[in-house]
């Protein structure tokens, strides 16, 4: 069966939407807000706070709120002059103070600051160059050999190659190109080096060199040409911009851009916007009755699945395997679209037959094959788990759209209201030892006050007794079900 995909492009002011859609179903979203967008690619130049020798690592300043860290595997070695067997030293490579090149490979993550390397790249549509490296590699994604021969030829019959000092990967979309295709793109990449290496001799603190393109020409530049059909943007002036760079850099998609001017919002088209808020669930229910319960935590990711109302099978082993043989394309397309990465625990439900869980762990392998971003699995544990990895580049989906809850500060839950009214006994008591108050006045959520006027009053009648003061208190409609305020009066 033929499939349809398309990639959909909404704008606004302040963020950018991109929606991949294969047979009218969503696949994978992009989101990039204007006050937030992504590092990944960006080229630095940075200071070295401070080196570590037991962590072969170093945090390096490069203007941020949190210094970027840098491993002694990516330190690019030939660019500060060292011989191979000193480079597993990161003392010998850096110093505090130095300033570097650096480009970031991971955003910052929660907590954690961006990660960067000296091994500085930068993509065209045709070909990486490699400022730093003598190499020239052509894609394994190029099936053909003779293709990738050829291709490898045609590089260094290029005037322009050799007389640079890096070295170039050829990408997937290079396929089939003549000279003068990848002649073009390997110009325009010296002449954007040549730049970078300006901007950076003039540089006096740490500071953004390079940026990569906006999300709405990185989906140009990046996508498999040969299997997107069409692609509809709703901002006349996004699309006046993707025209020209598909003009010049990506011109077999020249008749597959369109501006979209109809009435219904872009994304209303393929209930994208239902999609999304579905991504942000916890639960994800299968056709069958079934669903996955997924849980994002900052170490991990555990999505677990259940036969829930799903009986169709007199045999129970058998709708057991029916219901895991369902989840694993479910898997493979929230693991997609929610971006989930980093280590990944599936719970999917024991089978006895050893037959049911090849077939279940060979389904998941297929349907992960469709997947861009690099994924490992493991064998299925005798508890019915499967380890599973998957590259995190940038922020997940929820991360990316929400904020831990206010109420709970991200735990998932908050304490009952007995327990804050006991917590306030005990700041009453511990207050009372401290200062000397005529009377309390505690101020609560209303769910606490209620609880302590009704079932603990008796309790307040035993802490005035105990105290000998008078407590008073106040139900707040705006306080959160943990927050309180004891106020000495």
């Amino acid at each position: 069966m033929h499939n349809e995909e398309k990639i959909l492009v909404n704008v606004t002011p302040n963020e950018t939407r991109v929606a991949w859609v294969e047979n009218g179903v969503l696949q994978e979203v992009w989101v990039e807000r204007t006050n937030k967008r992504g590092l990944v690619g960006n080229i630095y130049i940075g200071k070295v706070d401070r080196v570590l020798p037991g962590m072969q690592a170093a945090f390096v300043n490069i203007g941020l709120e949190r210094a970027a860290f840098l491993h002694v595997s990516d330190v690019c070695q030939k660019a500060i002059g060292h011989e191979d067997e000193e480079c597993e030293d990161i003392v010998k490579l850096l110093r505090p103070g130095q300033k570097i090149m650096v480009q970031v490979v991971k955003d910052p993550l929660g907590t954690k600051g961006a990660r960067i390397t000296m091994q500085v790249t930068i993509p065209s549509r045709m070909a990486v160059y490699m400022p730093n490296e003598r190499t020239l590699g052509v894609s394994q994604k190029i099936e053909q050999p003779e293709e990738r021969e050829r291709l490898r030829e045609m590089m260094k019959q290029i005037p322009e190659y050799k007389n640079t000092e890096g070295g170039f990967i050829v990408r997937t979309v290079a396929e089939g190109v003549d000279f003068h295709e990848l002649r073009a793109d390997m110009i325009f990449l010296q002449r954007l080096w040549n730049d970078v290496q300006e901007k950076a001799r003039n540089a006096r603190k740490p500071c953004v060199i390079y940026e990569d393109l906006p999300l709405y020409l990185r989906i140009l530049r990046d996508i498999p040409i040969e299997r997107i059909e069409k692609i509809r943007v709703d901002s006349t002036e996004t699309y006046q911009k993707m025209k020209q760079f598909v003009d010049t850099y990506v011109m077999e998609l020249a008749d597959r851009v369109g501006l979209y001017t109809g009435e219904r919002p872009i994304f209303d088209l393929y209930n994208i916007e239902q999609e999304l808020q579905g991504a942000l669930e916890k639960r994800v229910n299968l056709k069958s009755g079934g669903y996955l319960i997924i849980d994002q935590t900052e170490a991990m990711t555990t999505i677990d699945v259940n036969t829930g109302a799903f009986v169709g099978h007199k045999n129970l082993e058998e709708t057991i395997y029916r219901t895991n043989l369902e989840a694993t394309q479910a898997i493979a397309r929230q693991l997609r679209l929610r971006n989930l990465g980093g280590i990944i625990i599936l719970d999917f439900i024991d089978m006895e037959a050893e037959e049911h869980k090849a077939h279940v762990l060979s389904a998941l392998e297929k349907e992960l094959s469709k997947d861009r971003v690099k994924t490992s699995i493991s064998n299925i544990s005798n508890l019915g788990l499967v380890e599973m990895t998957r590259k995190r580049t940038r922020e997940s989906l929820e991360r990316t759209l929400c904020e831990p809850c206010p109420m709970c500060n991200g735990r998932g839950t908050v304490k009952t209201a007995e327990t804050v009214a006991f917590e306030i006994f005990r700041e009453i008591t511990r207050m009372a030892r401290s200062f000397n108050a005529q009377q309390y006045r505690v101020i609560a959520a209303e769910s606490v006050v209620a609880r302590i006027m009704d079932e603990e009053s008796s309790s307040v009648a035993e802490l005035e007794a105990f105290l000998n003061k008078s407590i008073r208190f106040q139900a707040e409609s705006t306080y959160a079900a943990e927050q309180f305020d004891v106020v000495m009066m």
